[in-house]
């Protein structure tokens, strides 16, 4: 892996390819700027789901939908190196732990604060829910505008992209599916 150092000279290279003059005074820390910038956008590659949603407590016999919604994230397009953000939706309907709150919050920052798409952040949570939580059912939806579609190529501003996953009982009964769209949609 380069080191910091490596990874600034990189960044100035970069620079040479946009500017003739990467020694005047506006851009003369802007290589420093840049990675410490990287080091918390993409935060997400120091993350770990699993610690992230160990971290139970007894549901108490709750066995109805717990939801998180309009969880505001930013993330970045592997393809293109341009940001995308919008809002993530997350549920399950626990068995015997429940998650506290920010974790759901957590999670989607771990995923989304790497270089990545829609869909494999999507796929990713609703995996880690899963894994570590093992309820009866999950559902991840996320709803984002993406900076490759509206200031590039076909310079779409107002396009939102919508993907979605749903797993155990939201995926294969309608009547939990119905209710969780109408606890987003309220």
């Amino acid at each position: 892996m380069p080191t910091r150092n490596q990874a600034k000279e990189a960044v100035k290279i970069l620079l040479g390819y946009l500017e003739d003059d990467v020694e005047r005074e506006g851009l003369l820390d802007t290589p420093e700027r840049v990675i410490d910038s990287w080091d918390e956008i993409f935060s997400g590659y120091s993350m770990d789901a699993e610690s992230i949603l160990s971290s139970t407590f007894n549901g108490e016999g709750y066995d109805g939908i717990v939801l998180l919604k309009n969880i505001e994230f930013h993330s970045t397009c592997e393809h293109h190196l341009q940001p995308f953000s919008g809002k993530a939706h997350i549920a399950y309907i626990p068995v015997d732990r429940i998650v506290g709150i920010s974790k759901l919050s957590r999670i989607v920052e771990c995923h989304a604060r790497r270089l990545q798409n829609q869909e494999r952040i999507t796929k990713n949570i609703a995996d880690d829910l899963e894994r570590y939580l093992s309820p009866l059912g999950c559902a991840v939806i996320i709803e984002a505008a993406h900076g490759c579609m509206r200031c590039r190529g076909v310079k779409q501003a107002n396009a939102l992209m919508t993907t979605s996953a749903l797993r155990g009982v939201f995926f294969d009964k309608a009547e939990p599916r119905q209710e969780l769209f109408q606890l987003i949609n309220n």
